[in-house]
């Protein structure tokens, strides 16, 4: 499918130039070949190549992803597509510092300006101190990261997050940056219509894109998207602002917030998962059961775990933990996340993994068989295709549903 989709523009994204223009879409259109055209190339050359030699040298085949990177990082073809895949990711966060560099008190004044007239809340403690998970790299080579503050009131991170991760995905999270919230919404409209959550919480926001879609969906609820970094939470708030939404947001950790117990009848992350540690993960799920109500549900929306991958796959998206900063990206999928669930409180048989379409591929291939987008289900492709950003058809969702109470079921 060729991509087309454009980002929306909205007041808090800085303005670009005709060179800032040809620079950002350079940019995605090199992530775009990387994807279509070299990293097909990798799988004939493991088969062809590279397993042979491996079972040669070692007397067996390949068992997994560690196998197949080992016996991979001598070949040249595959030393080429990774230092292009991480040169083009260092391309991109400097092709949209640069508007940003040049605009940046005006921005900050905007997100002042935005969050003072919205009704919601914005909560930043001054005492808040982010988990070292987070702040002690650059996720995903972002230069600073989330929560790098170079002023007073600094919004960079979450400018540079909204208009950089567009550009990374390559369009795929659509032209609001919200398809992954959009399509749990839609996995919510389908397979749980009478489920209408009042209060809703979203870990893991940073700018609160995938945020959005609830307040749309459920427009009658109270909605919370927090994260540990100031400056994405400040940008989140005037953003939703800014693209004519008032949602709450605050700075906290997901491992511990400060809401009381059972507040939240839906609690959701979007690829929120990956970016924590294996000491933090089960302390969110713990999290989540507390403060759910008794029915409501917990959804964290990623990619599927590698028991779900065969190890070629699992190899290709353990790229990400190699050489994108991304160090819990490959120790995540590993983890049993039904059973940490369990432990956390929720009944192993109310909790499972389902697909949920992406929003965005369903709207195009509606609109190219001339469905409405409400039956775009039946035309979508599902398959799941392997990349480091994995445009495919659907994201896996992790469900959980917290029990009624013996009182509650009488």
């Amino acid at each position: 499918m060729l991509n087309c989709f454009q980002q929306n523009r909205h007041d808090m994204l800085p303005n670009i130039t005709h060179d800032d223009a040809s620079r950002q879409e350079f940019a995605k259109s090199l992530k775009g070949y990387i994807q279509q055209s070299m990293l097909p190339g990798l799988q004939p050359i493991y088969e062809n190549r590279v397993a042979k030699n491996f079972e040669r040298e070692h007397g067996r085949p390949p068992e997994n992803r560690l196998d197949i990177r080992k016996g991979m990082l001598p070949d040249n073809y595959f030393q080429l597509y990774a230092s292009i895949n991480r040169i083009s990711q260092e391309l991109l966060w400097e092709s949209v510092n640069v508007s940003i560099d040049r605009e940046l008190p005006e921005l900050i004044e905007k997100a002042k300006e935005y969050s003072a007239s919205a009704t919601s809340q914005l909560i930043i403690p001054e005492d808040f101190v982010p988990p070292r998970y987070v702040s002690a790299l650059d996720i995903h080579c972002m230069p600073g990261g989330y929560c790098s503050e170079v002023t007073k009131d600094d919004v960079a991170a979450g400018v540079l997050y909204d208009r950089g991760v567009y550009l990374y995905s390559m369009g795929y999270t659509g032209p609001n940056n919200d398809d992954l919230g959009r399509s749990v919404c839609n996995y919510l409209k389908r397979n749980k219509p009478d489920f209408k959550p009042l209060r809703i919480l979203d870990m893991g926001c940073t700018v609160g894109h995938s945020t959005l879609p609830y307040q749309e969906y459920f427009p009658d609820a109270e909605i919370w998207g927090i994260d540990v970094g100031a400056p994405v939470i400040r940008y989140a708030h005037a953003r939703a602002k800014a693209m004519g939404h008032d949602i709450n947001f605050a700075q906290m950790n997901a491992e511990e917030t400060t809401f009381e117990d059972g507040y939240f009848d839906l609690v959701v992350s979007h690829i929120m998962l990956h970016e924590t540690s294996a000491v933090a993960m089960p302390k969110i799920f713990k999290e989540c059961e507390r403060l759910l109500k008794p029915d409501g549900l917990m959804i964290h929306a990623d990619l599927p775990p590698f028991d779900l991958m065969d190890p070629f796959t699992q190899f290709i998206l353990d790229n990400e933990t190699w050489y994108n900063n991304e160090p819990f990206w490959g120790a995540m999928r590993d983890m049993d996340q039904i059973e940490l669930a369990e432990k956390a409180g929720f009944p192993r048989s109310d909790v499972h993994f389902d697909t949920a379409p992406m929003a965005v591929m369903e709207f195009a291939a509606a609109a190219a068989a001339g469905y409405d987008i409400d039956t775009a289900e039946a035309v979508a492709d599902r398959d799941f295709t392997a990349g480091e950003f994995a445009p495919g058809g659907g994201w896996e969702v992790l469900i959980a549903q917290k029990p009624l109470t013996k009182k509650e079921v009488a």
